[in-house]
């Protein structure tokens, strides 16, 4: 690709509060940093009505928040594409991204932030009503129908669980189940704490077939599986519990790991199985699905995203273009054993005319090169010829013998 308009330092596949937060500090880096988003920034967080639970803001809605995060990334000269990414060659040192729209970017780091998708079930008033009552997160949304009547749709761990939650602040919540009686998807604990809730009904083997309401949740229509009739149930919210979907379909093919749902493993770099490639929030593996949460992720991958980078363009221009061999240098500089073996490594060098350039790689900053090489052990001395290895010395502080194995 000639076009240079199209290369990035960074790009940032999700425009949600993970994606965000990764821009700001992308861009505040001074890295070229693109946000690919395929619909409004913001994502789900733009569902909720308010967010009382994020540091600085006793009450503001999700859409005014996800507008808050946009303008301190532009601030910082962050771009953005409203595109969908449908494809992504991530195994190359330059990453290649595709969108939807034919548009092609390479970038050094990508960073996804794609987010998850409540499992819908497509019924009648059920996407119109999003954020009007109809809500998929009792954390974010539940204290707004304090003194309501809720039904909640689902009977698994996260079904029951998030269910009793909203018991805090609700006058009744409906669980509407698919079983028979006494019959339900989560864990025993759970189903004995619920069955013991006062504030907790359950209509059995019924799934719901409407959501009621103009403006506003009014009320569902809920079918008995067994006789078919259909009956009305009056309540100002419903809460659907039946899954969440990872947006990670384009990777399918790219040989990122993912788990059987379709997350993607990171570690507590948020680095995935490939290197230079970052996965936050909602769309990867991890215990808490919040704005806060997915907040620090983005941080934490940023900062990553960029120390990579600084050692990606390090190593290009003093070890794929020198004109002399290298040698690159594993060493821990609170060793001093490790400091005299350098020393004795530049005056084997001075006797031999200078022939090689002495690259220093400090374990305690240069993690991705230690992986790269797989050191175990140092000091650990590898002879590159234009970035390809040619040898590794065998340790010793003999100087004779090194310049042998050098000479």
């Amino acid at each position: 690709m000639d076009d240079m308009t199209n290369f990035y330092d960074l790009i940032i596949i999700g425009g949600g509060p993970a994606g965000l937060s990764a821009a700001i500090y992308g861009g505040r880096a001074k890295l070229k940093t693109l946000v690919i988003n395929k619909g409004v920034v913001g994502g789900l967080v733009n569902t909720t009505r308010e967010i009382v639970n994020y540091p600085g803001y006793e009450q503001i809605s999700g859409p005014e928040l996800m507008k808050n995060f946009k303008k301190h990334a532009e601030s910082f000269g962050v771009e953005f594409l409203r595109d969908e990414v449908v494809d992504a060659d991530l195994s190359l040192r330059e990453k290649l991204v595709t969108t939807k729209k034919g548009k092609q970017f390479l970038a050094k780091a990508v960073i996804i932030a794609c987010g998850s998708e409540p499992r819908l079930l497509n019924i009648p008033g059920e996407k119109r009503l999003q954020g009007n009552g109809v809500a998929y997160c009792a954390t974010c949304d539940a204290e707004f129908f304090e003194g309501e009547h809720v039904v909640v749709v689902g009977s698994g761990d996260q079904a029951i669980e998030e269910g009793m939650y909203i018991t805090k602040f609700a006058s009744k919540v409906t669980v509407i189940v698919l079983h028979d009686e006494g019959i339900l998807d989560c864990n025993k604990v759970s189903s004995e704490r619920a069955f013991n809730n006062e504030k907790m009904e359950f209509i059995w083997n019924s799934t719901i077939e409407e959501v009621l309401g103009n403006e506003n949740v009014e009320g569902v229509k809920i079918k008995n599986l067994k006789t078919g009739n259909i009956e009305e149930v009056n309540c100002q919210g419903v809460f659907f519990f039946v899954g969440m979907v990872p947006s990670t379909n384009f990777l399918k093919n790219s040989g990122l790991e993912v788990d059987s749902r379709g997350y993607i493993s990171a570690n507590e770099l948020m680095e995935t199985s490939f290197e230079g490639v970052y996965a936050i929030g909602d769309n990867r593996v991890k215990y808490l699905r919040q704005v806060v949460s997915a907040a620090g992720d983005g941080a934490t991958a940023a900062v990553a995203a960029e120390r990579y980078i600084e050692e990606l363009n390090d190593f290009n221009e003093s070890i794929l273009k020198s004109e002399k061999r290298v040698l690159l240098l594993f060493l821990d500089a609170l060793v001093n054993e490790n400091l005299r073996f350098r020393t004795l490594i530049e005056e084997v060098n001075r006797e031999l005319v200078d022939c090689y350039r002495i690259k220093e790689v400090n374990i305690a900053t240069k993690k991705n090169l230690i992986g790269k090489y797989n050191v175990r052990n140092v000091p650990e001395i590898i002879v590159l010829d234009h970035g390809n290895e040619i040898k590794r010395l065998k340790y010793t502080m003999d100087k004779e013998q090194l310049k042998s194995q050098l000479s």
